[in-house]
């Protein structure tokens, strides 16, 4: 169970919006392609992609991110997972004892288990909220400390365009591992 993953939250969203990216970094790349001659286009103009999920994950404020949060919520995790634990096994404890309980402490019994079962579905969702925040959160200054480097990265290399969402994109305008080991020599923001 991997719940610390980052990658896994806001699926649909992330796909909404990069599908919109797409649509628009194409537009803005088919604008600036127009504007050029197609000799000069051939020489002149330097692309380059930028690969978001990865950077997301294989960079180095992205593994100190994830150990971060790691540490802050694996407490409560184990907690909620030990809380789980005892709740089945009350709960199979009492599907044993039920035939020979009377009808009004098996009711009482099951009442409790039904309260117990919905305050652990509470503190599950808070916890699940919380994180989601904190991942997004975190993801944030990630994504910030990114576009600085990239912005670096386009000034000193002297770029046209770089993209950050594409369909298909070959090796030769593919930044990323460039972006990867920028983020690593400059270290996450003083705080």
């Amino acid at each position: 169970m991997n719940t610390f993953h980052l990658t896994a939250f806001s699926a649909n969203r992330r796909e909404i919006a990069c599908r919109a990216a797409v649509i628009v970094t194409c537009t803005v790349a088919a604008c600036v392609l127009s504007l050029s001659p197609l000799s000069a286009r051939a020489q002149d103009l330097k692309i380059g992609y930028v690969d978001r999920e990865r950077v997301r994950v294989e960079s180095l404020p992205a593994k100190t991110i994830e150990a971060k949060l790691h540490a802050e919520f694996s407490k409560r995790e184990t907690e909620l997972g030990e809380q789980e634990a005892r709740l089945r096994a009350a709960a199979e404890e009492l599907d044993k004892i039920a035939p020979t309980l009377p009808e009004s402490e098996r009711g009482r019994r099951q009442r409790e288990l039904l309260e117990q079962d919905r305050n652990l579905a509470r503190k599950r969702r808070e916890f699940n909220e919380d994180f989601a925040q904190r991942v997004n959160e975190e993801r944030a200054g990630l994504d910030s400390q990114a576009y600085i480097a990239i912005r670096r990265i386009f000034r000193e290399e002297k770029y046209d365009l770089i993209l950050q969402d594409a369909l298909l994109v070959g090796p030769k305008v593919d930044i990323t591992n460039q972006v990867i080991k920028a983020l690593g020599t400059t270290g996450p923001p003083a705080k």
